[in-house]
């Protein structure tokens, strides 16, 4: 049977769990990561088109990062209709 102090520890640890879980779910959703992934995409895009010499980089390469920023923003909105019409009819 578990003692007391075994049932707090387990508490203890849910808690630093749930903690964890919480600020993973704020940095996922957050405004700073959305940006940092439009920065990024950004110039890996552009030094693609550089290497690859196409004309204009930098401006050539704010559709293809957009475009990239944008799915990744569409994806939760698809995942919230999958999960309620779908998923939870299991």
């Amino acid at each position: 049977m578990p003692t007391l102090e075994n049932l707090q520890q387990q508490i203890n640890q849910i808690q630093d769990r749930n903690k964890k879980v919480e600020t993973d779910k704020a940095w996922e959703t957050s405004l700073t990561r959305k940006g940092i992934l439009i920065i990024l995409s950004y110039i890996v895009i552009v030094i693609f088109f550089l290497f690859a010499k196409l004309p204009d980089p930098f401006t050539n390469a704010i559709v293809p990062a957009l475009a990239f920023v944008i799915s990744t923003l569409t994806v939760p909105l698809f995942k919230n209709y999958w999960v309620k019409n779908y998923y939870q009819k299991k």
